[in-house]
């Protein structure tokens, strides 16, 4: 884990699409104070606003198409060696729409973080918001995670929570849930990075 010291750590974003939480870290690496740097953004395809949110911020991206390789591994191990050429501390898939293989997960061993609009470890997969509301929940929320083998299953590193409303749908809910997870993600993200941490079995430590 990174050491506490006043060297900014390093983050790569891996992202699929918008990149709406890519810039909530962005705008957050502005203020020194915050710890981190985003020094890398990737994506698994080309001409999402995600990769043009980080060239106007000046910052290098790269590429690795799945259907640019001859295999899922060959495509995986194509993006491990990306990442790793910029020597992240943390690497957070922020809406990254692929899953990445335990070889992956071993070179960044409880570096790569991930977010999940509920409350793990209920409601897991892409359907988070809408099995929430179709099971009758009165809250739910947003989780951060070291990412593990298993589909939003491993250790919390801190979740929010946010109340589901009476006339919420699908849409209006997934959206108040984006807004708290990205102040979730920023906080906890800024933390980890300014105070380092730690993983014992289930249990994440910041600091």
């Amino acid at each position: 884990m990174p050491t506490v010291d006043h060297t900014p750590a390093r983050l790569v974003v891996l992202v699929s699409g918008s990149g709406t939480n890519l810039q909530a870290l962005l705008d957050a690496c502005e203020d020194p104070a915050f710890g981190a740097k985003v020094v890398a953004v990737g994506a698994d395809r080309f001409d999402v606003e995600g990769l043009a949110r980080a060239e106007r911020a000046g910052i290098p991206t790269f590429v690795k198409q799945l259907s640019q390789h001859d295999s899922r591994d060959a495509w995986d191990l194509a993006l491990r060696r990306a990442v790793a050429g910029f020597e992240p501390d943390l690497v957070v898939l922020a809406g990254f729409m692929k899953l990445v293989s335990a070889d992956f997960l071993e070179a960044f061993e409880h570096r790569v973080v991930n977010t999940h609009p509920a409350l793990s470890p209920s409601f897991p997969g892409v359907r988070g918001p809408a099995d929430a509301l179709e099971y009758g929940v009165k809250v739910t929320g947003c989780t951060l995670f070291v990412v593990d083998a298993g589909v939003d299953t491993g250790q919390i590193i801190a979740q929010s929570v946010v109340e589901v409303l009476d006339d919420d749908t699908v849409e209006s809910l997934h959206e108040r849930i984006k807004v708290a997870e990205r102040a979730m993600l920023v906080d906890a993200v800024g933390r980890m990075c300014r105070e380092g941490w730690s993983v014992e079995g289930r249990r994440v430590r910041i600091g």
